[in-house]
C-alpha cells in the first residue's frame, strides 16, 4: 500500500511539474507547480519527517497563493490567464540542466557517504526545531505572521485602485478609466 501511494504521488509530482511548461498561462502554471510541490511534501511526510513535510506544505501554499494574488492585482492580463509562452532559452536551459544533472549524479557515485553515528532523537520534530531555532521558535512564528500582515498591508495601501476600477464593477465600461494613461484599454 505504501509503495502504491508513493508511486501515485511520484507520478502526480512529475506530471504536474511537466504541466508547468505545458499550460499557457502564469496562473495555471502556478497551481500546477503547487500540486507538484504538495505531492513532494506528501512523500516527505511518508518518510516520517513530519516537521519538514508540514513546513514544505505551508511554505508552498502561502508562496503560490501570494504569487496568484499578485498576478490578479498587477498583471496586465486578467489574473495571468491570457495565453503566453513558458519557454525561454530552451537550448541554454537544456545544456545547463544536463550539466547540473551529470554533476549531481557523479557526486552520488563519487562521494564517500558517512556512516551513522549515535541514535536518532526520540522526537525528531523537537530536535530539528531546537537545532534550527534554539529557544526562538515562538519568536520566528510571530515574525512570520507579522511579515505576512506587513506584505498584505503594503499592497493594500500602495494601490489607489483595484483591477475592477478600470472598467467598472461588472467590467462592462466602454473605455478603461486609467488615471496614469498608457494602459491596455478597449
Amino acid at each position: 500500500m505504501v509503495l502504491a501511494v508513493f508511486c501515485v504521488l511520484s507520478l502526480l509530482a512529475l506530471s504536474s511539474g511537466v504541466l508547468v511548461f505545458g499550460v499557457d498561462s502564469m496562473a495555471r502554471a502556478t497551481f500546477c507547480l503547487l500540486v507538484s510541490f504538495l505531492a513532494v511534501a506528501a512523500m516527505v511526510l511518508m518518510t516520517g519527517l513530519a516537521y519538514l513535510g508540514i513546513v514544505i506544505i505551508l511554505m508552498m501554499i502561502i508562496e503560490m497563493v501570494i504569487m496568484a494574488v499578485f498576478m490578479v492585482m498587477f498583471m496586465m492580463n486578467p489574473a495571468g490567464l491570457m495565453p503566453m509562452s513558458m519557454f525561454h532559452n530552451t537550448r541554454g536551459a537544456a545544456v545547463i540542466s544536463g550539466l547540473v544533472f551529470t554533476g549531481l549524479a557523479a557526486g552520488i557515485l563519487v562521494v564517500d557517504w558517512p556512516q551513522r553515528r549515535g541514535t536518532p532523537a526520540p522526537d525528531p520534530t523537537v530536535a530539528l526545531g531546537e537545532a534550527l531555532m534554539g529557544g526562538h521558535m515562538l519568536t520566528m512564528m510571530v515574525l512570520g505572521v507579522t511579515l505576512f500582515a506587513t506584505i498584505v498591508a503594503t499592497v493594500v495601501l500602495s494601490t489607489g485602485r483595484g483591477r475592477y476600477d478600470r472598467l467598472g464593477d461588472d467590467l462592462d465600461g466602454e473605455r478603461a478609466d486609467d488615471p496614469a494613461g498608457g494602459g491596455v484599454g478597449r
